[in-house]
């Protein structure tokens, strides 16, 4: 028997789809039971309906509510060895483009974004880049464009960058002041931060190398395989496909398409066009 708490998660989504037209139908029903359920939590409402009702009244209310369903885990080189790969393995062919389009999708609070610009940048490659960093929360991209990160957080960041290969020194690449740093502006210049839902918008062309990490593994899959071929229509062939070590491409129906290049890390290449 279904439990009337996720029935009322099914009605939460549906009603913010039908009066915001913003669509969280096929995102993970533990993640935004749980998400919900902690917005219940620290405004004090005493069930989801009265939460909703308030929601259906407010925009401010759910714009609060949408930062919620956001995904916003994040660091400076997550992944060390991913980051080494692109140095080692992709870069290279990168180099033998003219011009070179990267897409960070689900980009967050930016910091992957700035961890790709500065690995460009010491292979010189970045002043032939653009980089496209995209989010659906306006918030969170607003803060990845202002390029301000806690200090604290500075000594694991540089040793994620000293284990992915970095030829520099991190603090090289940032000022800091009080209790945070700021990137500095020659590692923003290539990049364009801009609105963006997977869910609903369409395609960003012709893509060199397409980065989407630990985003999917919130979705269902259905709602997975529908990005893919979001990504797959945004990517040229023999662009590279990246995803989180939780997400894979096989089982998709773009698979056929593909060649995973660095299984243990989901890299793919497109080898041929649908």
């Amino acid at each position: 028997m279904i439990k009337a708490e996720d029935i009322e998660v099914d009605l939460f989504i549906e009603a913010i789809y039908r009066k915001y037209g913003h669509d969280f139908r096929g995102y993970s029903k533990a993640h935004m039971k749980r998400r919900i359920l902690n917005r219940v939590h620290l405004a004090q409402y005493p069930s989801i309906p009265a939460l909703m009702h308030d929601v259906l009244r407010s925009q401010e209310l759910f714009e609060q509510v949408q930062a919620d369903f956001s995904i916003n885990v994040t660091e400076m080189y997550r992944d060390p060895p991913f980051f080494q790969f692109l140095r080692e393995e992709i870069v290279p062919l990168l180099k033998t483009y003219p011009k070179v389009k990267v897409w960070h999708a689900g980009c967050s609070s930016g910091e992957e974004v700035y961890s790709m610009a500065i690995l460009l940048k010491e292979e010189g490659l970045y002043d032939r880049v653009q980089i496209y960093a995209t989010d659906f929360n306006e918030a969170v991209l607003q803060r990845a464009k202002e390029g301000i990160f806690p200090l604290d957080a500075v000594k694991e960041y540089t040793a994620n960058y000293q284990r992915s290969g970095g030829l520099s020194t991190f603090s090289d690449y940032y000022t800091a002041g009080y209790d945070s740093v700021i990137m500095d502006q020659s590692i923003k210049q290539n990049i364009v931060f801009a609105q963006h839902n997977l869910v609903t918008d369409g395609v960003f062309g012709q893509m060199h190398v397409i980065i989407c990490r630990n985003v999917l593994i919130y979705f269902t899959k259905p709602l997975q395989d529908q990005v893919f071929h979001l990504f797959d229509e945004s990517l040229r062939v023999g662009g590279y496909l990246c995803l989180g070590t939780k997400e894979t491409l096989h089982g998709s129906s773009v698979m056929d398409q593909y060649l995973a290049v660095e299984d243990t890390l989901k890299i793919y290449r497109k080898t041929m066009s649908p």
